[in-house]
């Protein structure tokens, strides 16, 4: 059915993962890459690959020994998030949005834009740039922009707010807060969670009854693992049974723990540690290690090495995730998900992936982003900030002899939103149908 434009950027996986889930959506089932089209021009590839490089050096910047923190500090604070106390107006458009309409001015994006008016369908991004470029160009349908983090910067929101016609879809009640502070009127955001892989959730719509019946399953299995010794269950048996009913008699899967490392590979020492630490309760079988490199041939390549000089080639309980194209990754990623236990990972956007009865593991944040989705992990319950990962084996068999981590999954289920996807899609189409 052709109900909508799904937009993306390729930098980091972030703005894709986003975007992913709602390729049902999408004219085709094709995402667009806004900076990487066929037959974008040459002046617009070249803006967004500056960005990308940028992007993805500053990521890694933070690793250069003496000169890496406070350099990257600076940077990071040039497009950082103000304090959220006290409220105020911060309607007046920053330095980064000024030279993003600098550049859209003088025509970055109309190519695009201009593609996609000749079937002028909703269009829904998850980058903030594609929808400036929309709204400026006279993009003659509705256009929504999906909000990919618990906060974010004045950059997400034109010079003109008042007056803009950008829908946003926010995951949280803190972008939505954030967003009137911005100047952006209330009957243009709309509360309805991040969007969650349809596969990872098994929600049915058409009858106005959705449900989450995959996630409850493989929390109900994960469980088993995360709580051996009872703890949570004593203490919980009545919600745990309100929830997911009656726990199944057996895990379907080893203990096992998934660490994602993000696009730019800033934190792959982190996943040596860990396996280093892990690696003679990997080879009895006692757990199960996860890699997720995601499309970056060299980190696989990398991992592989360590691999070898463990003795963990070839091992079971070990596994590096890969793909060499995003959307066979993802895919492959959504599946992985439904038997680990542990979800490990810098706050990214995968932080919203708590919903999913995932126990977040939080590795340190990378920029103020990251940094307010680590907040937002620890004050919900749905995540515990990582000990040393050279010391891996202790604590985290600790922290499951005490429950903490089946606590943090079942109040990722209870409290989180799993069905964002389908929020965005009512939205998108009831709007659609009224114009």
């Amino acid at each position: 059915m052709e109900k909508a434009w799904v937009v993306a950027v390729n930098m980091g996986y972030g703005h894709q993962r986003a975007a992913w889930p709602l390729r049902h959506l999408a004219y085709k089932g094709q995402v667009i890459c806004a900076n990487d089209y066929e037959g974008i021009p040459d002046k617009d590839r070249f803006i967004w690959e500056e960005s990308r490089v940028l992007y993805e050096a500053v990521s890694r910047f933070k690793r250069v020994p003496v000169f890496g923190t406070p350099v990257f500090g600076v940077l990071d604070k040039l497009q950082g998030i103000l304090n959220f106390y006290p409220r105020r107006d911060l309607s007046r458009p920053d330095t980064q949005v000024k030279q993003i309409y600098s550049f859209i001015r003088r025509g970055w994006g109309k190519d695009l834009i201009d593609r996609l008016r000749k079937k002028p369908m909703p269009m829904v991004t998850t980058f903030y740039a594609p929808a400036f470029a929309a709204e400026h160009f006279g993009y003659p349908n509705e256009i929504y922009l999906v909000i990919c983090d618990s906060d974010i910067a004045r950059s997400w929101v034109p010079p003109d707010p008042l007056n803009s016609r950008i829908n946003y879809c926010v995951p949280n009640v803190r972008t939505y807060e954030r967003l009137k502070l911005y100047g952006i009127k209330k009957s243009r955001i709309f509360l309805t969670g991040f969007p969650l892989p349809q596969e990872n959730i098994s929600a049915h719509t058409g009858t106005r009854v959705w449900r989450v019946d995959t996630a409850k399953l493989d929390t109900a299995y994960r469980l088993l693992n995360l709580d051996p010794s009872g703890e949570y269950y004593k203490k919980y048996q009545a919600l745990v049974h309100r929830t997911l009913g009656r726990l199944p008699q057996k895990p379907n899967h080893p203990l096992t723990v998934l660490f994602s490392i993000g696009g730019a590979g800033a934190q792959r020492e982190i996943g040596e540690a860990a396996a280093g630490s892990l690696a003679p309760k990997l080879k009895n079988g006692e757990i199960k290690l996860i890699l997720s490199v995601g499309c970056n041939w060299k980190l696989k390549d990398y991992y592989q090495t360590v691999a070898q000089k463990l003795g963990l080639d070839q091992r079971p309980g070990f596994e590096i995730l890969y793909e060499a194209k995003k959307d066979p990754y993802f895919e492959k990623f959504s599946q992985a998900l439904r038997t680990t236990d542990i979800f490990w990972t810098k706050p990214s956007e995968l932080s919203f992936y708590a919903a999913l009865g995932l126990p977040m593991v939080i590795a340190p944040p990378i920029g103020s982003q990251e940094e307010s989705n680590m907040r937002w992990l620890v004050m919900s319950g749905f995540g515990i900030s990582q000990e040393n990962p050279a010391c891996v084996d202790q604590w985290l068999f600790d922290w499951l002899n005490q429950g903490y981590l089946a606590e943090a999954a079942m109040q990722g289920l209870v409290e989180g939103e799993q069905l964002g996807t389908y929020h965005i899609e009512r939205l998108v189409l009831e709007k659609h149908n009224q114009n």
